[in-house]
Protein backbone atom coordinates (compact mmCIF):
# COMPACT_ATOMS: atom_id res chain seq x y z
CA UNK A 1 0.00 0.00 0.00
CA UNK A 2 1.24 3.43 -1.37
CA UNK A 3 1.32 6.19 1.76
CA UNK A 4 -0.32 9.40 0.28
CA UNK A 5 0.99 11.70 3.48
CA UNK A 6 4.29 11.16 3.10
CA UNK A 7 6.50 12.57 5.93
CA UNK A 8 9.04 15.22 4.81
CA UNK A 9 12.47 12.75 5.03
CA UNK A 10 15.23 12.00 2.95
CA UNK A 11 16.81 8.60 2.45
CA UNK A 12 19.87 7.24 0.29
CA UNK A 13 20.32 3.72 -0.04
CA UNK A 14 24.40 3.11 -0.72
CA UNK A 15 24.88 0.17 -2.76
CA UNK A 16 26.97 -1.47 -5.54
CA UNK A 17 23.86 -1.06 -7.59
CA UNK A 18 22.21 -4.67 -7.71
CA UNK A 19 19.08 -5.63 -8.71
CA UNK A 20 18.35 -5.87 -5.30
CA UNK A 21 19.15 -2.43 -4.16
CA UNK A 22 17.62 -1.53 -7.44
CA UNK A 23 14.28 -3.02 -5.66
CA UNK A 24 14.64 -1.48 -2.40
CA UNK A 25 15.02 1.66 -3.40
CA UNK A 26 11.96 1.84 -5.76
CA UNK A 27 9.89 0.12 -2.50
CA UNK A 28 11.52 3.02 -0.98
CA UNK A 29 9.86 5.72 -3.05
CA UNK A 30 6.56 4.70 -2.12
CA UNK A 31 7.02 6.31 1.43
CA UNK A 32 9.51 8.60 1.55
CA UNK A 33 9.66 11.49 -1.04
CA UNK A 34 13.18 11.71 -1.72
CA UNK A 35 15.08 8.44 -2.27
CA UNK A 36 19.19 8.79 -3.66
CA UNK A 37 20.46 5.72 -5.35
CA UNK A 38 24.04 6.18 -4.25
CA UNK A 39 27.23 4.34 -5.85
CA UNK A 40 29.20 2.98 -3.46
CA UNK A 41 32.65 3.16 -6.04
CA UNK A 42 31.77 6.94 -5.89
CA UNK A 43 31.91 7.54 -1.79
CA UNK A 44 35.13 8.15 0.03
CA UNK A 45 36.02 8.18 3.70
CA UNK A 46 37.91 11.45 4.82
CA UNK A 47 39.07 11.20 8.47
CA UNK A 48 41.26 13.94 10.16
CA UNK A 49 41.72 15.35 13.65
CA UNK A 50 39.12 17.86 12.87
CA UNK A 51 36.04 15.98 11.47
CA UNK A 52 34.84 13.05 9.80
CA UNK A 53 33.14 13.16 6.37
CA UNK A 54 31.69 11.44 3.46
CA UNK A 55 32.33 12.75 0.27
CA UNK A 56 30.36 11.81 -2.92
CA UNK A 57 31.70 12.39 -6.34
CA UNK A 58 34.94 14.32 -4.40
CA UNK A 59 31.91 16.38 -2.89
CA UNK A 60 30.17 16.28 0.85
CA UNK A 61 27.45 14.16 1.22
CA UNK A 62 24.25 15.47 1.62
CA UNK A 63 22.48 15.22 5.35
CA UNK A 64 20.42 12.19 5.18
CA UNK A 65 17.72 11.12 7.66
CA UNK A 66 18.40 7.42 6.73
CA UNK A 67 21.07 5.52 5.43
CA UNK A 68 21.31 2.01 4.46
CA UNK A 69 24.68 1.36 3.44
CA UNK A 70 25.65 -2.38 1.50
CA UNK A 71 28.30 -4.14 -0.25
CA UNK A 72 30.22 -6.88 -0.57
CA UNK A 73 32.97 -8.15 1.49
CA UNK A 74 35.74 -6.44 -0.14
CA UNK A 75 34.02 -2.50 1.10
CA UNK A 76 33.67 -3.69 4.45
CA UNK A 77 36.45 -1.39 5.69
CA UNK A 78 34.60 1.81 3.46
CA UNK A 79 31.09 -0.03 4.67
CA UNK A 80 32.03 0.49 8.49
CA UNK A 81 33.60 4.22 8.00
CA UNK A 82 30.37 5.75 6.38
CA UNK A 83 28.37 3.94 8.72
CA UNK A 84 29.90 5.51 11.24
CA UNK A 85 30.20 8.63 9.99
CA UNK A 86 26.63 8.47 9.10
CA UNK A 87 25.22 7.46 12.39
CA UNK A 88 26.52 10.43 14.31
CA UNK A 89 22.96 12.20 12.31
CA UNK A 90 21.30 9.29 10.28
CA UNK A 91 19.47 6.25 11.08
CA UNK A 92 21.65 3.28 9.99
CA UNK A 93 20.19 -0.28 9.58
CA UNK A 94 23.35 -1.68 9.67
CA UNK A 95 26.07 -0.91 12.64
CA UNK A 96 29.46 0.22 11.37
CA UNK A 97 30.97 -2.69 13.59
CA UNK A 98 28.67 -5.36 11.54
CA UNK A 99 30.04 -4.97 8.57
CA UNK A 100 33.82 -6.04 10.42
CA UNK A 101 31.63 -9.01 12.01
CA UNK A 102 29.46 -9.93 9.32
CA UNK A 103 32.13 -10.15 6.48
CA UNK A 104 34.72 -12.23 8.65
CA UNK A 105 33.07 -16.08 9.33
CA UNK A 106 35.26 -16.15 12.29
CA UNK A 107 34.12 -13.32 13.85
CA UNK A 108 30.66 -13.92 13.17
CA UNK A 109 30.91 -17.26 15.20
CA UNK A 110 32.73 -15.61 17.62
CA UNK A 111 30.06 -13.01 18.31
CA UNK A 112 27.16 -16.14 18.03
CA UNK A 113 29.42 -17.55 20.65
CA UNK A 114 29.24 -14.67 23.02
CA UNK A 115 25.33 -14.86 22.40
CA UNK A 116 24.88 -18.22 23.31
CA UNK A 117 23.50 -18.72 19.91
CA UNK A 118 23.96 -22.45 18.87
CA UNK A 119 26.57 -22.63 16.04
CA UNK A 120 28.16 -25.91 14.74
CA UNK A 121 31.94 -26.50 15.96
CA UNK A 122 34.20 -24.48 14.75
CA UNK A 123 38.55 -24.89 14.91
CA UNK A 124 41.04 -22.11 13.91
CA UNK A 125 44.14 -22.52 14.27
CA UNK A 126 47.55 -20.67 14.10
CA UNK A 127 49.91 -23.46 12.04
CA UNK A 128 49.52 -26.37 9.45
CA UNK A 129 50.97 -28.42 12.56
CA UNK A 130 47.91 -27.44 14.81
CA UNK A 131 45.72 -28.06 11.86
CA UNK A 132 46.42 -31.26 11.37
CA UNK A 133 46.64 -32.90 15.01
CA UNK A 134 42.78 -31.32 15.07
CA UNK A 135 42.10 -33.88 11.41
CA UNK A 136 43.43 -36.55 13.23
CA UNK A 137 40.77 -35.94 16.10
CA UNK A 138 37.70 -35.10 14.67
CA UNK A 139 34.86 -36.92 13.38
CA UNK A 140 34.45 -36.86 9.65
CA UNK A 141 32.59 -35.14 7.54
CA UNK A 142 33.99 -31.82 7.86
CA UNK A 143 33.92 -28.48 6.03
CA UNK A 144 36.82 -26.63 5.55
CA UNK A 145 36.25 -22.89 4.64
CA UNK A 146 38.43 -19.57 4.27
CA UNK A 147 37.06 -16.46 7.01
CA UNK A 148 35.82 -14.81 4.35
CA UNK A 149 33.63 -15.13 1.26
CA UNK A 150 30.06 -15.15 0.06
CA UNK A 151 27.54 -17.06 -1.99
CA UNK A 152 29.38 -20.56 -0.89
CA UNK A 153 32.47 -19.99 -2.63
CA UNK A 154 36.00 -21.19 -0.35
CA UNK A 155 33.84 -23.86 1.12
CA UNK A 156 34.91 -27.56 0.87
CA UNK A 157 33.74 -30.48 2.14
CA UNK A 158 36.02 -32.98 2.95
CA UNK A 159 34.47 -36.98 4.12
CA UNK A 160 38.19 -38.49 5.15
CA UNK A 161 41.38 -37.35 6.96
CA UNK A 162 43.25 -38.31 3.47
CA UNK A 163 41.33 -35.57 1.79
CA UNK A 164 41.30 -33.20 4.43
CA UNK A 165 44.93 -33.58 4.28
CA UNK A 166 45.22 -33.01 0.92
CA UNK A 167 43.25 -29.75 1.51
CA UNK A 168 45.33 -28.98 4.14
CA UNK A 169 48.21 -28.54 1.55
CA UNK A 170 46.99 -26.34 -0.91
CA UNK A 171 45.04 -24.24 1.62
CA UNK A 172 49.14 -23.64 3.23
CA UNK A 173 50.27 -23.19 0.05
CA UNK A 174 47.88 -20.05 -0.21
CA UNK A 175 48.82 -18.88 2.99
CA UNK A 176 45.31 -17.81 3.75
CA UNK A 177 43.77 -18.55 7.42
CA UNK A 178 40.86 -21.22 7.70
CA UNK A 179 38.11 -22.80 9.51
CA UNK A 180 37.06 -26.44 10.35
CA UNK A 181 33.85 -27.01 11.17
CA UNK A 182 31.73 -29.74 11.77
CA UNK A 183 29.78 -31.23 8.78
CA UNK A 184 25.65 -31.22 10.04
CA UNK A 185 24.07 -33.83 8.05
CA UNK A 186 20.87 -32.04 6.51
CA UNK A 187 20.66 -33.66 2.97
CA UNK A 188 22.28 -30.91 1.00
CA UNK A 189 19.59 -28.46 2.39
CA UNK A 190 19.89 -25.12 4.68
CA UNK A 191 17.39 -22.53 5.45
CA UNK A 192 17.75 -18.88 4.73
CA UNK A 193 15.94 -16.27 6.81
CA UNK A 194 15.62 -12.55 5.79
CA UNK A 195 15.20 -10.73 9.56
CA UNK A 196 13.81 -7.16 9.43
CA UNK A 197 13.68 -5.58 12.62
CA UNK A 198 12.67 -7.85 15.04
CA UNK A 199 10.88 -10.12 12.73
CA UNK A 200 11.61 -12.54 10.23
CA UNK A 201 9.67 -11.42 7.36
CA UNK A 202 10.97 -14.35 4.97
CA UNK A 203 12.01 -17.68 5.16
CA UNK A 204 12.91 -20.82 2.21
CA UNK A 205 14.47 -23.91 2.18
CA UNK A 206 17.66 -23.98 -0.24
CA UNK A 207 18.32 -27.67 -1.77
CA UNK A 208 21.20 -28.19 -2.59
CA UNK A 209 22.32 -30.17 -6.35
CA UNK A 210 22.82 -33.49 -6.69
CA UNK A 211 26.63 -34.26 -5.59
CA UNK A 212 26.77 -30.38 -4.82
CA UNK A 213 26.81 -29.95 -0.59
CA UNK A 214 26.29 -26.27 -0.81
CA UNK A 215 22.55 -25.33 -0.61
CA UNK A 216 23.37 -21.42 -2.24
CA UNK A 217 21.44 -20.51 -4.86
CA UNK A 218 24.52 -18.89 -6.80
CA UNK A 219 25.85 -22.41 -6.22
CA UNK A 220 22.80 -23.95 -8.27
CA UNK A 221 20.51 -24.87 -5.17
CA UNK A 222 16.59 -24.55 -5.47
CA UNK A 223 14.66 -22.70 -3.04
CA UNK A 224 11.29 -23.43 -1.83
CA UNK A 225 8.90 -21.68 0.81
CA UNK A 226 9.00 -22.80 4.44
CA UNK A 227 7.20 -22.01 7.64
CA UNK A 228 9.79 -21.34 10.84
CA UNK A 229 8.82 -22.38 13.91
CA UNK A 230 8.92 -19.83 16.55
CA UNK A 231 12.47 -21.19 17.98
CA UNK A 232 13.81 -20.73 14.40
CA UNK A 233 12.47 -17.36 14.49
CA UNK A 234 14.18 -16.22 17.33
CA UNK A 235 17.29 -17.46 17.17
CA UNK A 236 17.24 -15.76 13.61
CA UNK A 237 16.23 -12.71 14.95
CA UNK A 238 18.94 -12.79 17.92
CA UNK A 239 21.84 -13.57 15.58
CA UNK A 240 20.73 -10.43 13.44
CA UNK A 241 21.11 -8.25 16.56
CA UNK A 242 23.77 -10.08 17.83
CA UNK A 243 25.90 -8.85 14.51
CA UNK A 244 24.29 -5.57 14.69
CA UNK A 245 21.65 -5.59 11.47
CA UNK A 246 18.12 -4.67 11.73
CA UNK A 247 18.21 -6.05 7.74
CA UNK A 248 20.21 -9.21 7.59
CA UNK A 249 19.85 -12.93 5.99
CA UNK A 250 20.55 -15.67 8.53
CA UNK A 251 21.06 -19.31 7.45
CA UNK A 252 20.46 -22.30 9.59
CA UNK A 253 21.13 -26.00 9.16
CA UNK A 254 18.41 -28.27 10.96
CA UNK A 255 20.32 -30.29 12.89
CA UNK A 256 19.48 -33.36 15.08
CA UNK A 257 20.21 -31.26 18.03
CA UNK A 258 17.98 -28.11 16.68
CA UNK A 259 18.94 -25.02 14.40
CA UNK A 260 21.79 -24.04 14.47
CA UNK A 261 23.25 -20.70 12.78
CA UNK A 262 26.24 -21.30 9.58
CA UNK A 263 26.29 -17.27 8.76
CA UNK A 264 24.77 -13.98 8.91
CA UNK A 265 24.64 -12.13 5.36
CA UNK A 266 24.13 -8.32 5.80
CA UNK A 267 24.12 -7.47 1.96
CA UNK A 268 21.73 -10.30 0.85
CA UNK A 269 20.42 -11.19 -2.60
CA UNK A 270 16.35 -10.85 -2.85
CA UNK A 271 16.07 -12.03 -6.20
CA UNK A 272 15.92 -15.98 -4.97
CA UNK A 273 14.24 -15.44 -2.21
CA UNK A 274 11.29 -13.54 -3.58
CA UNK A 275 10.51 -15.97 -6.47
CA UNK A 276 10.40 -19.38 -3.90
CA UNK A 277 8.16 -17.12 -1.42
CA UNK A 278 6.35 -15.10 -3.62
CA UNK A 279 6.61 -11.98 -1.03
CA UNK A 280 7.93 -8.61 -1.91
CA UNK A 281 10.87 -8.55 0.63
CA UNK A 282 12.31 -5.06 -1.03
CA UNK A 283 8.65 -3.60 0.34
CA UNK A 284 9.18 -5.14 3.62
CA UNK A 285 12.38 -3.26 4.09
CA UNK A 286 11.51 -0.06 3.10
CA UNK A 287 8.32 0.13 4.72
CA UNK A 288 10.35 -0.57 8.06
CA UNK A 289 13.03 1.88 6.93
CA UNK A 290 10.16 4.20 6.80
CA UNK A 291 8.35 3.76 9.70
CA UNK A 292 11.96 3.53 11.62
CA UNK A 293 13.49 6.92 10.07
CA UNK A 294 9.84 8.42 11.18
CA UNK A 295 10.02 7.04 14.54
CA UNK A 296 13.50 8.67 15.16
CA UNK A 297 12.72 12.07 13.18
CA UNK A 298 9.80 12.52 15.49
CA UNK A 299 11.70 11.91 18.71
CA UNK A 300 14.55 14.51 18.03
CA UNK A 301 11.62 16.71 16.87
CA UNK A 302 10.34 16.06 20.33
CA UNK A 303 13.26 16.58 22.51
CA UNK A 304 14.38 20.04 20.71
CA UNK A 305 10.72 20.83 21.44
CA UNK A 306 10.80 19.84 25.22
CA UNK A 307 14.28 21.74 25.77
CA UNK A 308 12.65 25.07 23.89
CA UNK A 309 9.82 24.66 26.64
CA UNK A 310 11.89 23.93 29.61
CA UNK A 311 13.78 27.39 28.20
CA UNK A 312 10.48 29.07 28.24
CA UNK A 313 8.95 27.69 31.60
CA UNK A 314 11.75 28.02 33.59
CA UNK A 315 14.21 30.91 32.28
CA UNK A 316 17.34 31.81 34.18
CA UNK A 317 16.87 34.91 36.43
CA UNK A 318 18.02 38.13 34.57
CA UNK A 319 16.45 36.75 31.20
CA UNK A 320 14.67 38.04 29.05
CA UNK A 321 11.46 37.05 28.00
CA UNK A 322 9.04 37.64 25.15
CA UNK A 323 5.15 37.31 25.95
CA UNK A 324 1.91 39.30 25.97
CA UNK A 325 0.49 41.08 29.00
CA UNK A 326 -2.42 39.42 30.45
CA UNK A 327 -4.51 42.69 31.52
CA UNK A 328 -7.51 42.55 33.87
CA UNK A 329 -9.32 45.80 34.39
CA UNK A 330 -6.29 47.75 35.37
CA UNK A 331 -4.40 45.17 36.32
CA UNK A 332 -1.55 43.54 34.43
CA UNK A 333 -1.06 39.73 35.57
CA UNK A 334 2.57 38.37 35.56
CA UNK A 335 3.04 35.00 33.68
CA UNK A 336 3.15 32.07 35.88
CA UNK A 337 6.23 31.18 35.43
CA UNK A 338 7.73 34.66 36.60
CA UNK A 339 6.13 34.75 39.88
CA UNK A 340 7.82 31.08 40.23
CA UNK A 341 11.07 32.44 39.01
CA UNK A 342 10.78 35.47 41.10
CA UNK A 343 8.74 34.16 44.33
CA UNK A 344 6.77 36.92 44.83
CA UNK A 345 4.27 36.43 47.27
CA UNK A 346 1.33 38.85 48.06
CA UNK A 347 3.17 39.33 51.51
CA UNK A 348 5.96 40.92 50.11
CA UNK A 349 6.63 44.76 49.66
CA UNK A 350 7.69 45.77 46.17
CA UNK A 351 9.14 48.76 44.67
CA UNK A 352 7.98 49.83 41.63
CA UNK A 353 9.87 51.86 39.01
CA UNK A 354 7.95 53.37 35.97
CA UNK A 355 9.45 54.91 33.21
CA UNK A 356 8.05 54.74 29.71
CA UNK A 357 7.51 51.42 27.98
CA UNK A 358 9.40 50.30 30.88
CA UNK A 359 8.35 48.20 34.25
CA UNK A 360 10.72 47.52 37.15
CA UNK A 361 9.58 45.30 39.89
CA UNK A 362 12.08 44.67 42.76
CA UNK A 363 11.57 43.23 46.29
CA UNK A 364 11.81 45.93 49.18
CA UNK A 365 13.77 44.28 52.11
CA UNK A 366 15.10 46.07 55.15
CA UNK A 367 17.64 48.61 54.27
CA UNK A 368 18.25 47.24 50.61
CA UNK A 369 16.66 45.55 48.18
CA UNK A 370 16.70 41.96 45.86
CA UNK A 371 15.69 41.39 42.55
Amino acid sequence: MILINKMTIKAAVISLGSKSSKWTVKALKKYIRIVDDINLKDIEATLSSQKLEILYKGKPLEEYDCIYAKGSFRYATLLRAVSLIASQSSYVPIKPAAFTIAHDKLLTQLRLQQQGIPMPVTYLTATPEAAKKILETIHYPIIMKFPQGTQGKGVMFADTFAAANSMLDALTALKQPFLIQEYVETGGSDIRAIVVGDKVVAAMRRKAEIGEKRANIHAGGKGEPVILDPKAKKIAVRAADAIGADICAVDILESAKGPVVIEANISPGLQGITAATKIDIADKIARYLYKKTKQIAESKKKMAATEIMKEIAAPEVGKEILTHLDIRGERILLPDYVTKETKFSEKDEVVIKIKKDKLIVERFDIGKKVK
